[in-house]
């Protein structure tokens, strides 16, 4: 597939040291077509799947299939529009598959979605995966963890410190699949992107056992591409106990398409 030289992409996804399959998911699309590229953008997301290996893997992929297809579909929509629809399809799809298999009746998934267009950034997100906005060597995390120690650090009744610590978090608040409705966070104003910026998209397997500072030092000084290696590396040295899945976008040169 090729991308467009106003990015560039690495990604990469490992099993880690404990689990013995793989849950997650990433997915990244760029209509070849250049009107088509002018109207939807690109997608990329990641997804960790819950309920057991074939559940959590299902769930995953069920997840970005939905969508896949719901901003193939719709390309003249607003990208926030289309994510609210796609999180929607996906939560009803997890839901329809797990009435089919007694096995797949409590799985779930995570997701961390985000479309660039034209310079901007929207995000639709629910779980403990994560955005990272890593901009002159500062990593800003754009989502909110939907974990029960997350929901304790936004309410100021323990640190983020405390919570890196804790032995709940990662215990999920909400997730894909689960609950009558999607309990999920949209960014309502897209964020604009600046020449130099780079976007990680990331599982619990890496940001839960990696700092913000050791994250920032892997993608500074060397390809995204190496950075990808040795951000899987550090976190497989740290024991690696669960899957580790990660998509870095690096920001080139944007058009202001902001008139058009």
């Amino acid at each position: 597939m090729k991308i467009r030289s106003d990015i560039i992409l690495a990604n990469a996804s490992d099993t880690g040291c404990v689990r013995s399959g793989n849950e997650d998911y990433y997915l990244f699309i760029e209509p070849q077509d250049d009107a088509e590229f002018e109207q939807c953008g690109r997608l990329i997301l990641v997804a960790d799947g819950m309920g057991g290996y074939k559940g959590g893997r299902i769930a995953s992929r069920l997840a970005a299939d939905a969508i896949r297809e719901v901003f193939s579909e719709d390309r003249k929509a607003d990208p926030l529009a289309v994510l609210r629809e796609g999180f929607g399809k996906a939560h009803r799809s997890i839901q329809e598959c797990a009435l089919t298999d007694p096995e797949l009746q409590n799985m779930g998934t995570t997701c961390t979605a985000i479309i660039l267009r034209h310079g901007r950034l929207s995000m639709g997100h629910v779980g403990d995966s994560r955005l990272y906005l890593i901009r002159e060597e500062q990593a800003t995390r754009i989502s909110r963890d939907h974990t029960v120690v997350g929901n304790l650090v936004a309410r100021g009744l323990i640190t983020e410190e405390e919570a890196s610590r804790h032995d709940e978090k990662h215990v999920l608040s909400a997730a894909l699949g689960v609950g009558p409705q999607v309990d999920a966070d949209f960014i309502d104003n897209p964020i604009e992107l600046k020449p130099g910026d780079i976007l990680l998209l990331c599982t619990d397997g890496l940001h839960g056992v990696l700092s913000d500072g050791e994250i920032v030092s892997a993608t500074t000084g060397q390809s995204l591409s190496d950075a990808c290696a040795e951000l899987i590396a550090w976190a497989k040295v740290r024991g690696g106990p669960d899957n580790i899945t990660l998509q870095l976008v690096g920001i080139g040169n944007i058009e202001d398409r902001s008139k058009e």
